[in-house]
């Protein structure tokens, strides 16, 4: 268990960005902990058919909109995708340890995440429904 001390905190995020030859959007994270001399990076990427459209089907049964409203939708959806997976890389020591870090997608090698994030996304549903509302007008 980590002390209060060496909590994370997250300096910058910058995203998203569409990786090449994968269907993920990524986003970089700066990290920092108090024990650290100097932060480092992380990139999250966030699966668009498993994790990002599994969560928006969940969200909203019926997605609607235009294509401005559609692309508005997943930047919302997908960045809040990537601080629960930050959140849930950290409470399991993934980014303990000061190096560059990839986070990939929830499924195959690390599927058994998955059902962290869905806790998360149960947690946070409405506040994220809420700001897509308000921000998309759907």
């Amino acid at each position: 268990m980590r002390s209060v001390d060496s909590a994370l905190t997250i300096l910058e995020v910058n995203g998203p960005f569409r990786e090449p030859r994968e269907q993920v959007f990524s986003y970089d994270y700066s990290i920092q902990r108090s024990t650290w001399m100097m932060p480092h990076g992380v990139r999250v990427k966030v699966s668009i058919p498993d994790e990002l459209e599994t969560f928006k089907r969940r969200l909203f049964e019926v997605v609607t909109g235009s294509p401005g409203q559609q692309l508005l939708m997943s930047n919302i959806l997908s960045r809040a995708i990537a601080d629960w997976k930050m959140r849930v890389a950290d409470e399991e020591g993934l980014l303990a340890e000061r190096r560059d870090v990839m986070l990939a997608p929830f499924i195959g090698p690390l599927s058994h995440l998955f059902t962290k994030l869905e806790a998360l996304f149960e947690a946070d549903r409405a506040p994220v429904r809420e700001e897509v509302k308000r921000r998309v007008g759907i």
